[in-house]
């Protein structure tokens, strides 16, 4: 969940380091540093808690390099500040580190080797710095043999990507990852190293994939990859043509609004890869025919994935008659139910790292089962190690809020559903205009987000003061009254929950007071009539009640009317009247609506 960048070659390493570190601050903004050295016998450590701002107005002119690492630290091994944030360094300080992930055994390690080592920091980093230290200065190893030496030391349940300095070969970077995203840029004449591409791509369009557990040194002008019997890895190079524009903020106040605004541009970018003019779906064969062998389908996704993932589940079964489950990755990859004889994994995940999903992944593979990856980053580890692949097509999400994502998951399982359920020969399928219906869905889309003033003032009235606040619906509209939550919740702090509304009365009601928010979300024909019911009983005791309802259901006094679209895509719209509630009422609170407390946007650990 943290962000790591690392360069040599250039005399521009400070600027290199500071734009990366500014692109990765939504994995982890509790802390940040950077540590770069000029080979010429000067070398410079700044880290600042708090956001890359601080740090950014702590370096001066005169600190400089050639090559050097940087870290924005989401914490998990003691609290933020300035000697727990990373680079951590060995005691005498001729070893440097940055890390992403968690070492389960430090604790063993720290006791078995480093009994007499004074630590400065409570993180699990610094032991594996002070330990390659150990290695190098008491047995006498060279970096690259002693850096190898203690990843065979670290137990396999850890998690990590590592990128080594050491002050006497300094323009190396030493890098490794296991369970944790990690990639080699190569530059003309430097190298790069980062969490994710998108810190890179001023720099260079070409990477080179990093795979666990291997070794991978890199020079300004080569890169070299071992695995850990230390046998020489060969390995491609490929390009990535996203402009590093699409992950500037550009005229927008913060990437949350900008990112909502291109949803219709997202959609329309669906239809252009994934259907033909006809309509007709272009999925891989070969993975339609993989899942028609399926006798049940297993969707595994984590917060807003495991959202798609239920509205998901409905167009499946809906589609091709394929009985469909949805499970939390991290419930699922420790208590895994008894399984059908044919199972066929469907995994959703924005940023394709997510920890709690890949031990997912790692288990069914053991068992021989296929799968698929559903995500928005090519090469990302859920990508590379399922058995199939499509990708959303979103380009970089950088709010910690998935908007987006979240709409172009439940669009491709859209697509992805009628495909299957056409190789199934299932009509349903065959008469789904989808092209059709995702147009309408584009342009009721930019109606609700041309029209977001309404919504701010919504949400200044009903939102900004109450402590808590619930969504309700029934069905699909349950499905996405989960999601709204979340939204609020994550930015806003508002105290909010998703309920299926006919469960009001079973407890939940019991938290209704005068004026608490409900928004009730209503746009299937056979169940709209109930959840209006369950308003008027929240309505009884004293509960501001708000409506995002579908046009032909519609009534005089609903706060927001929806343009009328399949019922299975209904959510493609319900959803941005809530992303956009809670963006204003985060912005009303005078809150960081892209950087929450406590929270980062790529969750690498379990």
């Amino acid at each position: 969940m943290c962000g790591i960048v690392g360069v040599t070659g250039t005399k521009q390493s400070v600027s290199v380091l500071i734009e990366g570190l500014e692109r990765l601050e939504y994995r982890g903004y509790d802390s940040a540093g950077i540590y770069v050295n000029d080979q010429t016998g000067n070398d410079y450590l700044v880290k600042r808690v708090g956001r890359i701002s601080n740090l950014k107005n702590a370096l001066t002119d005169d600190i400089a390099g050639t090559a050097g690492i940087g870290h924005t630290r989401w914490a998990t091994h003691g609290v933020p500040s300035e000697v727990n944030a990373h680079p951590q360094f060995s005691a005498d300080e001729r070893f440097y580190l940055v890390h992403n992930g968690v070492i389960e055994n430090f604790e063993q390690l720290k006791q078995e080797y480093l009994a007499d080592v004074n630590f400065v920091s409570q993180t699990d980093t610094e032991v594996i710095a002070q330990l390659i230290d150990r290695f190098v200065v008491d047995y006498k190893m060279d970096t690259q043999s002693a850096f190898l030496k203690v990843l065979h030391l670290i137990n396999d349940d850890s998690s990590y990507a590592f990128v080594l300095m050491d002050r006497e070969t300094p323009d190396t970077l030493y890098v490794a990852k296991n369970k944790s995203p990690l990639l080699v840029g190569i530059g003309d004449g430097f190298n790069l190293v980062a969490s994710d591409a998108v810190a890179m791509l001023k720099q260079t369009h070409t990477f080179m994939e990093i795979q666990d557990k291997e070794v991978v040194i890199v020079k300004p002008d080569k890169v070299t990859i071992h695995d850990f019997e230390g046998n020489e890895m060969k390995r491609d190079t490929f390009r990535v043509d996203m402009d590093a524009s699409a992950a500037d903020k550009g005229t927008y106040p913060f990437y949350m609004l900008k990112e909502v605004d291109e949803q219709p541009a997202v959609m329309r970018k669906l239809v252009q890869e994934y259907l033909d003019e006809d309509g007709r779906p272009t999925i891989e064969a070969g993975l339609l025919n993989e899942m028609k062998k399926a006798d049940r389908l297993y969707i595994i996704g984590a917060g807003t994935s495991y959202h798609a993932g239920l509205v998901g589940a409905r167009m499946f079964e809906r589609l091709t008659k394929i009985p469909t489950q949805v499970f939390i990755s991290s419930e699922f990859a420790y208590e895994q139910p008894i399984m059908s004889e044919k199972p066929f994994f469907i995994f959703l995940t924005q940023s394709g790292e997510t920890a709690d999903s890949r031990e997912v992944l790692v288990n069914i593979k053991k068992q021989g089962w296929p799968s698929l990856t559903i995500t928005n980053v090519p090469k990302s580890t859920l990508s590379r190690e399922a058995s199939y692949t499509l990708l959303l097509h979103a380009g970089p999400e950088i709010a910690v809020a998935s908007t987006k994502a979240y709409t172009a998951q439940v669009a491709l399982q859209a697509i992805l559903a009628k495909a299957l359920g056409m190789t199934c020969d299932q009509q349903a399928a065959t008469e789904f205009d989808l092209k059709q219906q995702l147009g309408i869905v584009a342009v009721g889309m930019q109606a609700l987000v041309d029209g977001k003033e309404k919504l701010e003032s919504i949400a200044s009235r009903y939102l900004s003061e109450p402590r808590n606040a619930f969504y309700i619906g029934r069905g699909i509209d349950w499905s996405v009254a989960l999601e709204s939550a979340l939204k609020l919740k994550e930015i806003s702090y508002v105290q909010a929950e998703g309920f299926a509304s006919g469960e009001l009365k079973h407890g939940t009601i019991a938290l209704i007071e005068e004026h608490t928010p409900v928004i009730g979300i209503i746009t299937q024909d056979r169940t709209a009539g109930l959840t209006r019911s369950n308003l008027q009983e929240v309505v009884s005791r004293g509960a501001s009640v708000l409506t995002i309802a579908a046009k032909h259901l519609a009534q005089p006094d609903d706060t927001i009317v929806l343009p009328d679209v399949d019922p299975l895509l209904t959510p493609l719209l319900s959803v941005v009247p809530a992303q956009l509630l809670a963006y204003y009422t985060s912005l009303g609170k005078g809150l960081d609506v892209d950087k929450p407390r406590n929270l980062a946007k790529s969750v690498t650990v379990q």
